[in-house]
């Protein structure tokens, strides 16, 4: 096979249908807006532990992001290389689950270090992924088709989370005792995440070059730089997604505070993780297509618009309905930022390394992400809750008008084509 065709495309787009099914299974038994959170609280974590672990699980992402992207340059086998990074996370969650079925935790007043070390290395292990697996889907997907790719993926991911919603949901409420209830529920994560790595070996992609191109990490260096000063429309997308950040520490946060007012049960993690999964799901199949049509620029401005909803209806909260439609806001959200920011990456590389694009990306924003953490944290250490809210309204708010005004959609809209060294704008 010399080149991709779209017979190639949709049969792999039929596996990875069922890829993100059993993704998005496993990944309800530890989602990072609700079970987590919580579960960390009911461990006895500090509540600035268990409030900022949305915001420090996208830190976590991107540590390890430009290291991974700079020693996956010449990769000859893309498919080898994606199932052996996905190795990683199948071991930390084959030891949480271990761990937390098997040995008697709750009588353990430090319980929660126990898994927020665990915690920690399943953040960086989905950092190790995410530049493999964006290189892998570009050699496995049609530039023109992929809106569509990752919109139907990301909603069978949505409908796997939503099944397991329904299973976290009957666990939590069984008579499994704490916290044994959960470590079944990662033996469940383990399980899923394994059989979706597998189906990676059903891919079809295209060939490496027969002449490989070896490139140094001066090269990477190098390229890094031109597209950071170069690539003038990218700059002005990443300073958009500075304000975009807000929405991290807020996930954390609306479990947690919406808890402290209306004293429901844990088990409601599982409602939770269902109304946003269904949210998520038609979502991102409605921008996926959307997004191939007019630009995915579009796609992205309503994960903005969800995401500042969800804070509205925090701060308006009068009783469960409202709880309810912060989850499906944030699914909302969730559901368009996925195909979307997926899919820019993509245009704003074009036929660059997207390995570095994606990097760049996470690791330029990990540090304003850590401000808002700590400078939520601090409101939240003193019961400023309105204040936290209003300043996360505020930030996706400017992120909004940022991206509505200032960044042109890289795959639509262009008057003509400017070249910054090298790259176009």
């Amino acid at each position: 096979m010399t080149e991709l065709t779209l017979a190639d495309h949709n049969h792999n787009l039929r596996y990875n249908i069922f890829h993100e099914f059993f993704w998005g299974f496993g990944v309800a038994f530890h989602t990072i807006y609700a079970v987590i959170p919580l579960f960390l609280r009911t461990l006895g974590a500090p509540e600035s532990i268990a409030m900022s672990s949305a915001g420090l699980f996208s830190i976590l992402i991107a540590l390890p992001m430009l290291i991974i992207a700079a020693l996956g340059r010449n990769i000859r086998n893309i498919k080898r290389a994606v199932i052996l990074v996905h190795c990683a996370i199948l071991a930390v969650s084959f030891l949480m689950g271990f761990t937390f079925t098997y040995f008697k935790l709750e009588t353990f007043s430090s319980a929660w270090m126990v898994y927020f070390i665990y915690f920690l290395l399943y953040g960086l292990a989905i950092g190790i992924i995410i530049p493999i697996w964006a290189e892998f889907l570009s050699k496995a997907t049609l530039r023109s088709e992929r809106g569509r790719f990752f919109g139907i993926g990301f909603a069978f991911n949505s409908l796997g989370s939503f099944v397991g919603g329904f299973a976290l949901r009957s666990l939590l409420s069984s008579n499994v005792p704490f916290p044994h209830n959960f470590g079944i529920g990662f033996f469940i994560l383990f399980a899923s995440l394994t059989i979706g790595t597998f189906l990676f070996l059903f891919y079809r992609t295209q060939p490496a070059p027969e002449i490989p191109v070896n490139k140094t990490l001066k090269d990477f260096i190098k390229d890094a730089k031109q597209i950071i000063w170069g690539h003038k429309n990218f700059q002005k997308y990443l300073f958009s997604r500075i304000f975009y950040c807000a929405s991290l520490p807020g996930m954390g946060l609306y479990a947690i505070y919406c808890q402290d007012k209306f004293n429901f049960d844990i088990s409601e993690a599982g409602v939770f993780t269902m109304l946003n999964v269904v949210a998520s799901g038609t979502t991102s199949y409605l921008v996926g297509k959307t997004g191939d049509k007019w630009g995915h620029k579009s796609s992205m401005m309503v994960a903005y618009v969800s995401h500042f909803l969800a804070v509205v209806l925090a701060v308006f909260a009068q009783n469960m309905f409202w709880v309810y439609g912060i989850f499906v806001a944030i699914g909302a959200g969730q559901g368009a930022f996925m195909p979307s920011a997926m899919n820019l990456v993509y245009d704003f590389a074009e036929d660059r390394d997207t390995k570095t694009y994606m990097a760049l990306i996470d690791s330029f924003l990990a540090p304003f992400v850590v401000v808002f953490i700590l400078g939520i944290g601090i409101l939240i250490g003193q019961d400023a809750y309105m204040i936290a809210l209003s300043i996360l309204g505020g930030s996706l708010f400017l992120g909004m008008l940022l991206l509505q005004f200032l960044v042109r959609d890289p795959q639509h809209g262009k008057e003509s084509i400017i070249y910054v060294d090298g790259f176009s704008s």
